[in-house]
């Protein structure tokens, strides 16, 4: 059993070479599968037994864990790939509210018992586009049919230049104490040309005020490789960031598919940083973060050592999903509104991506899942290993898995371990210093349906690792 963080003392400059190498189209696995290989013809009445089988047994253990997508925002941040609606008609606001109480109330119907709420995130779209009475409206009437865990770990996504004091007020009263602003740049130009004017005195002042309040962590989401960002740029953003000392920060690579966000049609190419400059930036960020006490807690995420997060991962219990990394280790997660993901350990389901398609199905008292994916035991097996590595940097091999670990992952491991990002050990690996910068590449190398389909760390369909 794996029960601390292992990262070997294996130090390798990482030299472009190895950033331009592993810069490659691969998955953020906050899922295994990944969702492009789930299926679009999801049984309903399947998904509803996988859950409710996994509620029975599961709640009582560890709780659930809720995440509610809120899309709406007032204007289109054009860098930004999520599922939105840009509106500034705030009477929407009810009416979402309604649908995802009756979302809400679908799957309270399949359980059993009161759900025990262990983890909560408002995600979106901008959370602090809706009132702070509207929201508390909302999680008032989740909470109403809920028992609510006395460790939980409740978050939100807030906009700084729309989030008040009455916001975390209300958030703070409902059991929330921790928020994550979405910074991305405080450079004038950066933030003109990304559609997200966003003075750093907002960012100051809303962190300011969630620390009168009491809330017990900040984190700070920057990103590295938007239009018009250079050395110079990217340096002043990290290091007011840094001033305001942030318990965490989520440094993300612009993934730039406009393929699929057609906001980033907007932007003129020849204004992104090219490859070179982009891994520079990279190097940049991890240099500072690291200059100033954060951990490199993995896959872009950094944090002090007196947060929860770096704690569970020295404790071992740092695990991640489709919230991102976290310290909670449920087994079950409910997406409620628009586009979010359930995932009931055995089975994913994702809801309808258009607020028409959603909305119709819930108002016919239906599921509103249009895909998903039901887990074989190989799946599992290999989805274990994939969190054992995100999470604590090293795996322990099954037995039963060694025929195909040596057909197909192996070949993937031992260039890895060339690079001086992984040991082989005698029943598993161990990922090194190195390759804790590389953690999106190693995941991938236990990723069978990339492996099968001979498409592995190619599929333009994933962002580039860097």
């Amino acid at each position: 059993m794996i029960n601390t963080f292992v990262s070997l003392i294996f130090f390798m400059v990482i030299t472009n070479h190895l950033l331009d190498k592993y810069n490659v189209s691969v998955p953020r696995y906050t899922s295994y599968p990944t969702v492009p290989f789930w299926d679009e013809t999801i049984n309903k009445q399947q998904w509803k037994r996988a859950f409710q089988q996994q509620f029975i047994h599961k709640n009582s253990v560890d709780g659930v864990s809720l995440y509610l997508h809120l899309p709406f925002c007032e204007s289109l941040c054009t860098y930004c790939g999520c599922n939105k609606k840009i509106t500034s008609n705030h009477r929407v606001e009810e009416e979402y509210i309604e649908t995802i109480l009756k979302e809400w109330a679908i799957y309270r119907s399949l359980m059993t018992e009161a759900p025990i709420i262990r983890e909560l995130h408002l995600g979106g779209g901008t959370p602090t586009f809706f009132s702070p009475e509207n929201l508390t409206k909302l999680l008032k009437g989740i909470f109403s049919t809920a028992v609510i865990h006395p460790l939980h770990e409740f978050s939100f996504e807030g906009h700084p230049n729309n989030t008040t004091r009455e916001h975390l007020q209300a958030l703070y009263q409902l059991g929330f104490k921790r928020v994550s602003y979405g910074v991305q740049d405080n450079d004038p130009e950066v933030q003109r040309v990304i559609n997200r004017i966003q003075p750093v005195e907002n960012v100051q002042l809303v962190t300011n005020i969630a620390r009168q309040i009491g809330y017990q962590s900040v984190n700070f989401d920057l990103i590295y490789g938007l239009p018009l960002q250079n050395m110079e740029r990217m340096r002043k953003t990290i290091l007011q960031a840094i001033a305001m000392k942030p318990d965490r920060i989520a440094f993300y690579s612009y993934a730039h598919v406009p393929w699929t966000s057609r906001g980033q049609r907007l932007f003129d190419e020849k204004d992104l940083p090219s490859t070179e400059e982009k891994m520079q930036l990279y190097q940049l960020g991890k240099e500072l973060f690291t200059e100033h006490g954060y951990v490199n807690i993995g896959m872009d995420h950094f944090a002090l050592p007196t947060d929860d997060l770096y704690k569970a991962q020295q404790a071992g219990n740092l695990h991640r999903n489709f919230m991102g990394y976290t310290t909670q280790h449920t087994s079950i997660i409910i997406g409620l509104g628009v586009s979010s993901i359930s995932d009931a350990g055995i089975a994913f389901a994702q809801n309808e991506k258009t607020l028409y398609n959603y909305t119709a199905a819930i108002s016919n008292n239906e599921l509103a899942v249009f895909r998903g994916y039901f887990l074989t035991d190989e799946d599992v097996a290999f989805r274990n290993y994939i969190l054992d590595i995100s999470c604590r940097g090293a795996t322990i091999f099954r037995p039963e898995d060694m025929e195909t670990l040596q057909q197909l992952c192996f070949p993937e491991f031992k260039k890895m371990e060339a690079d001086g990002l992984l040991l082989i050990t005698a029943d598993g690996l161990v990922v090194t210093t190195t390759g804790l910068n590389f953690t999106r590449n190693i995941c991938s190398a236990f990723d069978l349906n990339l492996l099968r389909e001979g498409v592995h760390a190619s599929n333009p369909v994933f962002s580039k690792a860097i």
